[in-house]
């Protein structure tokens, strides 16, 4: 079997194998006949396979060099990793074939084809615009933007300022442009249903973009960039000095706020006199303690995440040579408080978590003593409660959670009906699912108001699922929607993980449609575990372009060299000053936020002149620094009335912004909602302000 017999073709990748295969792609190779095997050569370097693994997914057969020498065609060490493989090939009468019989592309793939071909776009040029216009230095008002605009164009001088013609002549935005013309190509291929064709040029201008994408600058502005410290990178470390690196990396990222895995599975990291039981791993030392430190020398904040309900893993009872049915050391002192299936099992069936019962004096007492310790003893700056839920359920019944002794005896005293009995759909399912609701709702704001009540300053923050509202409510009895809505939380943090970045718009997106009472912040999670590390930049970008206030990444141990050094180039982490908090600072993150976007209008306005008419300009121009004015005073001020003066100009300004900018052919629909999406978001930051701020007087 040779490359040279016409049989087959071989695609030779120096590339490891973990890879999951990206269907278009292996779609396209294998309707060509390639047959694809990758050696690793002898001299790669742990950077080049890196390079290599932060690449595009692709599926590939590895083939041991030395058992396959003599069947393989001549290595050439020569070639070089992705992303500039190549390949010499000799047609195969498969691909003859080709030519003449097409692969066929269904109208779902077409559609999503499309639908990622001009998302990329249009976050790869709102990308550019914020980049370029952060690197611009155009200091002026934006009223004397249009005034110089308008000048230049009266004297029939439409030349953009040296440094910006500079700017909007970088190689990015050529490859910007080559993609919008090669976008209009792949549309007219697929509508002549030359597939094949199609496919390769969608590839190629995707990988373009990639390689073209603005990583060298700044494009991040005041925001909470959070990452989940987690267990396992915790009790690797057995000392202060172990965890030094890892938060060094963290703080040369950009991170500025990070939750840091404290009870884990009934277990805390740290000595506690409230739990039975120090995790196992960490003993002889305080993780938490230490953590602390070294999160304040760095200006990061720091918050204790926290399994709430979910008290026993199995498979940490086999991490610690336990047996798997093991109840924990909270279960096994307090066996009572957990909670069951309506078959007595305590243990998920597919998890392998149990939990204990919300309804439980005890569970709630315990837990509140537990949160008091932390917020207490230790100088965190929030609590993040994970597990603010019951165990998954499926909708058919046949597994259901929350038959705690308590949660039984409680639910018949109020309806003289034993849960147990009930069936989904039947007579009282609805009350049982509500009881089940009120749990978790009482409990929540309980802790909220209790801990605010001693430490004012302390952030509360939940990670939660963000499956539909019904669905969520049924299977979970997670009611987050409430929590927001009664002030009860400070932060949102849906675990909205996906693999691309349009599967992250699709679990957003719907969040916005509940997320309206606006007296908390929203950081949307991703999730860096198989995800290429430019998928992971585009997916910051996205939600950058949506109405949040940041995001979370999950998780530490995740965070990959290439990566931490790409977002200290976007965050600027180098810079000598931090930008506010906008969970700790609200108005001045709303004024900082404010600047960068009126920057982003200047550089357009500058770089676009006479697409605009001369009237809107003007008005666009006198309104935004009214309200660039009124938000500073804000800033430095913080009043009640400022802050009426403050929501009333941005109020006035987001009626009128339409008029001004919809009409304008140089600006594409996604950048329109991409400024819009970022006016909403400061007035949410402008009611969580008054709600942190005013509520407490």
């Amino acid at each position: 079997m040779n490359a040279s017999n016409g049989k087959h073709i071989f695609l030779k990748l120096s590339i490891l194998p973990s890879f999951k295969p990206e269907k278009y792609l292996l779609s396209l190779l294998s309707c060509l006949g390639f047959m694809i095997l990758v050696v690793n050569p002898a001299n790669a370097t742990k950077e080049m396979e890196e390079a290599a693994i932060n690449r595009d997914n692709i599926k590939t057969w590895i083939a041991d060099r030395n058992n396959l020498q003599e069947n393989l065609a001549p290595i050439d060490n020569s070639q070089p990793l992705l992303p500039l493989w190549r390949f010499e090939r000799q047609e195969s009468p498969l691909e003859q074939r080709n030519r003449i019989f097409e692969p066929i592309l269904t109208t779902e793939d077409i559609q999503d084809m499309t639908r990622e071909f001009q998302g990329l776009i249009s976050r790869f040029e709102s990308t550019l615009l914020t980049a370029d216009a952060q690197e611009s230095n155009i200091e002026l008002s934006t009223s004397q933007v249009i005034e110089q605009s308008i000048s230049q164009r009266a004297q029939g001088n439409k030349k953009s300022p040296q440094k910006l013609s500079k700017l909007i002549n970088h190689n990015s935005h050529q490859v910007l442009q080559k993609a919008k013309t090669e976008l209009v190509s792949f549309l007219g291929l697929v509508k002549q249903g030359r597939y094949t064709q199609a496919q390769t040029k969608w590839l190629e201008t995707k990988r373009s973009l990639w390689d073209s994408y603005p990583i060298d600058r700044p494009v991040a502005s005041s925001e909470v960039r959070a990452i989940w410290f987690d267990r396992g990178t915790i009790v690797k470390a057995r000392s202060e000095a172990d965890l030094i690196p890892t938060f060094d990396r963290m703080a040369k990222a950009g991170i500025n706020t990070v939750f840091f895995e404290t009870i884990n599975s009934g277990y805390p990291i740290y000595p506690s006199r409230v739990a039975p039981q120090q995790n196992p791993l960490a003993r002889g030392w305080d993780p938490l303690k230490a953590a602390v430190k070294l999160a304040k020398e760095r200006d990061m904040e720091l918050h204790a995440w926290v399994w709430t309900f979910a008290v026993v893993n199995q498979r940490h009872n086999e991490i610690l040579n336990l047996p798997k049915e093991y109840p924990g050391p909270v279960l096994s002192r307090y066996p009572d408080w957990g909670t069951t299936d309506q078959e007595g099992n305590s243990f998920h069936h597919s998890s392998g978590k149990a939990f204990l019962d919300p309804a439980n004096p005890g569970v709630r007492r315990y837990l509140s003593l537990l949160l008091e310790e932390i917020a207490t003893n230790y100088d965190v700056d929030g609590i993040h409660l994970d597990y603010i839920r019951y165990p998954f359920q499926n909708s058919t019944g046949e597994y259901n959670y929350g038959y705690g002794k308590s949660s039984r005896y409680k639910f018949k005293q109020m309806t003289g009906i034993d849960p147990i009995e009930l069936h989904v759909g039947g007579e009282l399912w609805s009350q049982w699912t509500g009881f089940r609701l009120t749990q978790i709702d009482d409990f929540v704001a309980a802790v909220s108001q209790r801990l605010k009540a001693k430490h004012p300053d302390l952030i509360l923050s939940t990670a939660v699922f963000p499956m539909p509202r019904q669905e969520r409510l049924n299977t979970i009895q997670q009611h987050w929607e409430k929590w927001v809505r009664e002030g009860s939380i400070d932060l949102l943090v849906p675990m909205t993980y996906a693999e691309d970045t349009e599967g992250l718009y699709q679990l957003t997106r719907p969040l916005f449609d509940s997320f309206i009472e606006e007296k908390a912040l929203l950081l949307p999670g991703i999730r860096l575990l198989n995800i290429p590390d430019i998928v992971a930049v585009d997916q910051m970008q996205l939600l950058r372009g949506m109405s949040t206030e940041g995001f979370a990444l999950f998780a530490a141990e995740n965070l990959n060299l290439n990566l931490e050094k790409i977002l200290s180039r976007t965050h600027n982490s180098l810079a000598p000053t931090t930008k506010p908090l906008p969970y700790r600072q609200p108005f001045l993150a709303t004024a900082s936020r404010y600047q960068s976007l009126q920057k982003e209008w200047n550089f357009f306005i500058t770089s676009n002149q006479g697409e605009i008419n001369d009237d809107d300009l003007k008005e666009w121009g006198k309104r935004a620094d009214e309200l660039a004015r009124n938000l500073e005073k804000l800033a430095q001020k913080p009043s009640q009335k400022n802050l009426s003066l403050a929501q009333m100009s941005l109020s006035s300004f987001r009626r009128g912004f339409p008029r001004w900018i919809d009409d304008n052919q140089a600006v594409s629909d996604y950048q329109i909602d991409v400024w819009n999406n970022r006016l909403k978001t400061l007035e949410r930051l402008l009611n969580y302000g008054e709600k942190r701020q005013f509520s407490q007087l």
